[in-house]
């Protein structure tokens, strides 16, 4: 069961003082009702929410150490424990373990971060006005009618170190206990696609570098056009140099298509690219790995046209939610 720092305590204390059940300050704080029961009945007899004298080893910090700890932590969250042991002031040293310890009283544990796009204050900005002018669309009467498109690249072996193996102690460069990947995943391939809460384009190979004269003549002509037949239509595109480029855009405006504006470095705010994460995963859960990029492929378009509509359309549901994530984040990082 999760323990109470000292500022949780002086928090919880306020919140018996003002009324409120130990329920329901048991279920914020997350720990059991007994705990806050019990801090009470303490705070009554002895007028103090601090610790009761204990035998046992005396604490190795002070209030000045842990207050030192925590805002230096707070202020900058990717340090390390060893770090602050260096910085502490005094000629005392702490064991790391000791830092990592004071952190958990406050409520900071070391996590994997969240990998985001480099975003600049105009991207900010742009992702905000982006998303105020879309805020009032509903899928009903907007969403409905985009289609949106991406490319993506595919690895042949992709290792992002979360495969685990079981092994036994001393075993760690076993043979069968090696993950061994090949130099830059083994290569990969690159597909485009589309996708609309009605329906999903064909899963296209594109081979080489993709310019703009290929992007009009082998993705928009012959797979995208067709998509947007109707006059309703909505083409949704990133802003990647073929699709902007001044050919690319002339195309569009020739053939009468609508296009949607995208804020830049706004992965978040496609669907379609958490289609492309369950693909992927679609992919590596089969029983029979890829081998080449031939079989690759083949696994991709079979597995793309095997994801259930229904799922597509969640996906596309979502955009209200997305707009107004951006805006309450103030064009920051979002959870989507």
């Amino acid at each position: 069961m999760a323990r109470l720092s000292r500022e949780d305590r002086q928090i919880a204390l306020g919140r018996l003082q003002a009324g409120q059940s130990q329920s329901a300050i048991a279920r914020h704080f997350h720990v059991s009702q007994s705990t806050i029961s019990r801090l009470w009945v303490r705070f009554q007899a002895t007028g103090s929410v601090a610790d009761l004298p204990r035998a046992g080893r005396p604490r190795a910090t002070t209030a000045a150490h842990d207050r030192f700890i925590r805002l230096r932590h707070l202020r900058n969250r990717f340090l390390s424990a060893s770090s602050s042991v260096q910085a502490l002031p005094g000629p005392r040293r702490l064991s790391d373990q000791t830092v990592r310890n004071r952190l958990h009283e406050a409520g900071l544990r070391a996590r994997r971060p969240h990998r985001g796009a480099v975003l600049t204050r105009r991207h900010r900005q742009n992702r905000v006005q982006w998303g105020n002018q879309h805020l009032r669309w509903t899928v009903r009467n907007h969403w409905r009618h985009v289609w949106f498109s991406d490319e993506s690249y595919f690895l042949l072996q992709r290792h992002d170190g979360r495969r685990r193996v079981y092994r036994r102690v001393n075993e760690r460069y076993a043979p069968n206990c090696v993950d061994e990947a090949p130099v830059h995943g083994g290569g990969g391939v690159m597909v485009w696609g589309a996708i609309n809460t009605a329906g999903r384009s064909t899963l296209v190979h594109v081979q080489g570098r993709i310019t703009a004269q290929r992007y009009v003549e082998e993705i928009l002509r012959p797979h995208a056009l067709p998509l947007l037949a109707d006059q309703d239509a909505i083409f949704k595109q990133d802003n990647a140099r073929p699709h902007t480029a001044r050919l690319t855009t002339q195309f569009l405006t020739d053939h009468h298509v609508q296009v949607l504006p995208w804020p830049s470095m706004s992965p978040d705010m496609n669907p379609i690219e958490h289609l492309w994460d369950e693909l992927d995963r679609r992919v590596r859960r089969r029983e029979e790995a890829p081998a080449n990029h031939r079989d690759l492929l083949q696994a991709l378009q079979e597995e793309w046209d095997t994801i259930p509509q229904q799922d597509i359309r969640h996906l596309i549901q979502s955009m209200p939610r997305r707009c107004r994530a951006v805006v309450a984040a103030q064009g920051s990082h979002t959870p989507y």
